[in-house]
C-alpha cells in the first residue's frame, strides 16, 4: 500500500510540475528527477539521468540550470505515462 500510496503522490508532484514549470524551483525538480530515476528499468538510463541531474546540481547560473531541468521534462512525461 505504501508503495501505491508513494506513486500516487509522486504522480501529483510530476503532474504540478509540468503544469507550473517556469514556477517551480529547480532544486525541486531536480528531486522529483532523482526520485523517477529509481523507477527507471535500465541500469544505463539510471546512470545517464543521474549523469544530468549531477551536471544540474553543479550548475551555478540559474537560467542555464533551468535549461538543463527543461531538457529532462521528458522523463517527467515518461513517468506520468507509465502511473498516471
Amino acid at each position: 500500500m505504501g508503495f501505491i500510496l508513494g506513486s500516487l503522490m509522486l504522480s501529483q508532484e510530476v503532474k504540478e510540475i509540468l503544469n507550473d514549470f517556469d514556477n517551480i524551483p529547480t532544486d525541486r525538480i531536480v528531486e522529483i528527477l532523482t526520485q523517477i530515476r529509481h523507477h527507471l528499468k535500465s541500469d544505463i538510463t539510471q546512470n545517464y539521468l543521474q549523469g544530468k541531474i549531477q551536471g544540474i546540481l553543479s550548475e551555478n547560473n540559474v537560467a542555464e540550470k533551468r535549461k538543463l531541468c527543461e531538457n529532462l521534462k521528458p522523463y517527467l512525461d515518461w513517468y506520468l505515462q507509465g502511473n498516471s
